[in-house]
């Protein structure tokens, strides 16, 4: 899943054991700018860094999971938790590369043959 919005909020890193490290950010999703969404992700482990090269009020588009989980707590009650779990992060410029910039190539016009239909080679055929 994808999304663009603003960054509200970016949160330091939380060691949650040894092994394990998380961040949390929220931003504001302005799909209907009447009501907006303020939504709160994280990010894992070596992603935790993606976040150093953002600021605060910055639009970036992000690359999430749609993460749940099924808790039993001590009572025997069962919870239900979810997650939007980032993984990719890139500003908003990033994401409609600019045309003729040499990196992509242009795609094929409508009419372009390809170059085995347009050969004069009649002694390749397989029969």
């Amino acid at each position: 899943m994808e999304i663009k919005a603003t960054i509200e909020k970016i949160f330091s890193t939380q060691n949650i054991t040894q092994s394990f490290k998380k961040r949390e950010f929220v931003v504001e999703f302005a799909d209907n700018p009447q009501y907006p969404e303020y939504i709160k992700f994280e990010v894992i482990q070596d992603k935790c860094d993606l976040l150093d090269q953002f600021t605060e009020g910055q639009t970036i588009n992000i690359s999430f999971n749609l993460k749940g989980r099924k808790w039993t707590d001590p009572q025997g009650q069962v919870k239900y938790f979810n997650t939007l779990q980032a993984w990719r992060l890139t500003p908003e410029t990033a994401s409609a590369p600019a045309a003729g910039n040499g990196s992509t190539p242009p795609p094929p016009a409508a009419n372009d043959e390809p170059d085995w239909l347009s050969s004069d080679d009649s002694d390749d055929l397989p029969f």
